[in-house]
Formats: C-alpha cells, sequence, structure tokens
C-alpha cells in the first residue's frame, strides 16, 4: 500500500466524551472519561496496534457499539490518517480538545480523566501529550510487555496508569507483570472468578477506571478480569481463559 496516496479528513472531533455505557459509570466515582477511537491496520494502512495477537485481532471490539456505523469506522479511519500523516497538526488538535475538555468537567464538578488508547495501542509518553498536562489522569491498556516493564519501574509520568493485556501468547510474560506488582486485564469466557492462578481477580466491566484498581493486603498485582463479548465468545485460540 502506497501510503503516500493515502486520504482523509480532518475531524472536528478527535475525543469522544463518556460515550459508552461503562465509562459513564465513572461518573459516580465523579470522574468523566474522554476516549480516542483509531482504526486498525485493516482499515486504515497504518499499524496502530503492534503487538497484537492473533487471538487479540479476532476478538478485536473495534467494531462493537458505535463501531458498527460506517461513518463512525471512516470517522476513525480519518484520524488514524491524520495522525500517521500530518502528526503536527493532529497534536494540535488533540491538545486543544484536551483543555476544552478539562474546562468541561471544571464546570460539572468532575474530574478528567483520558484514555487516548481506545481501539489502539500507541507510545503516547513519547509526544508530549501526558506531560503537558500533570493535573489530568491519563490511562491505557498495552500488550506491549517493554512499555509494561517501564511502567512498573516508575519511567513513565506519574499521571499514567498502564494495565497489561494478556492474551494467548503472552502469558509468561503477564504473569511476570504480576509478579512485579503490575495489573494485567485479561478475558473470561463465561465469568469472572474471584482468584485466577493464585491472584485476586476484580471486575473490570464495573468500571473503566483501572488506576482505581486495588485490593488490601493484595501480594502482588491485579488481574482486570472482563467478560468476552462479540467475536471473542468465539475464541478458541487462548485469548479468552476458562475460570476454574
Amino acid at each position: 500500500m502506497n501510503k503516500k496516496k493515502l486520504t482523509f479528513i480532518k475531524s472536528k472531533k478527535l475525543l469522544n466524551l463518556d460515550n459508552n455505557a461503562k465509562t459513564v459509570k465513572g461518573q459516580k466515582f465523579n470522574y468523566m472519561t474522554a476516549i480516542l477511537y483509531l482504526a486498525s491496520w485493516v482499515n486504515s494502512g497504518f499499524n496502530t496496534c503492534s503487538s497484537a495477537s492473533i487471538g487479540c485481532r479476532n476478538a478485536c471490539l473495534y467494531k462493537a457499539g458505535h463501531g458498527a456505523f460506517n461513518n463512525v469506522q471512516q470517522g476513525r479511519i480519518n484520524k488514524t490518517r491524520w495522525f500517521f500523516l500530518e502528526r503536527e497538526s493532529f497534536l494540535i488538535q488533540l491538545k486543544k480538545e484536551i483543555e476544552l475538555f478539562i474546562i468541561k468537567c471544571n464546570k460539572k464538578g468532575f474530574k478528567p480523566c483520558i484514555r487516548l488508547n481506545g481501539t489502539s495501542d500507541i507510545p503516547w509518553e513519547l509526544y508530549g501529550i501526558i506531560q503537558s498536562y500533570p493535573n489530568v489522569q491519563f490511562y491505557d491498556y498495552t500488550k506491549s510487555y517493554k512499555r509494561a516493564l517501564k511502567y512498573i519501574e516508575g519511567k513513565y509520568p506519574k499521571n499514567y496508569h498502564i494495565t497489561y493485556s494478556l492474551c494467548e501468547d503472552n502469558k509468561k510474560e503477564a504473569f511476570n507483570i504480576l509478579k512485579l506488582g503490575g495489573n494485567i486485564s485479561a478475558v473470561f469466557r463465561k465469568y469472572i472468578p474471584t482468584t485466577f492462578k493464585n491472584f485476586s481477580v476484580i471486575n473490570a466491566d464495573e468500571t473503566d477506571l483501572r488506576f482505581l484498581d486495588n485490593v488490601k493486603n493484595q501480594v502482588g498485582g491485579l488481574i482486570c478480569g472482563l467478560i468476552a463479548k462479540g467475536p471473542a465468545k468465539k475464541d478458541l485460540s487462548g485469548f479468552v481463559l476458562d475460570a476454574q
């Protein structure tokens, strides 16, 4: 694919504010959430999830909810191509929207939190966005073991929380993250257990505020359990776990 010939329209809006049932739940904890949704490589021509496994790609929620609509998918493609082809203007627009989001949160009495990888896995710590807003809580999920280790080692901004995502080909790495005290997310087939492999499990479907996750007297990290949804219900790759 000749990326120089890819076309896009600059989006009027990059961030979505509390636009799904899960993020809205965060308001009872006094947080309003803004999320950036980008497109996958198959759709946009750019790899936004370099560490994605086969199971992860097949179970991707990119087309779930509002993502099932063609206009939403095209909007995400436009955002992704804008980020990769004209990054400077993209980041300027993103900062403008973050500042407006902060103002909105202040007016409504909420604390702002932002997830820039709603459907991607981009190392946002490299682009100065998170560092520019030290009083805003940012958080993401990642399948990058390197990024997860850096987070545990305290090499990321204090306002950036990372949860490592378990899949069928990184279980050794995921349980090492747990042993080191980091949290991981895991998808379960039918129900979310209270423990798995001797680690505590919480119901991460109750809220998306991963930076608030903790268990008293917890030794090691925490498993943030999610119920399989959409295509993931049929997964046989090992991406989805069977609680026992």
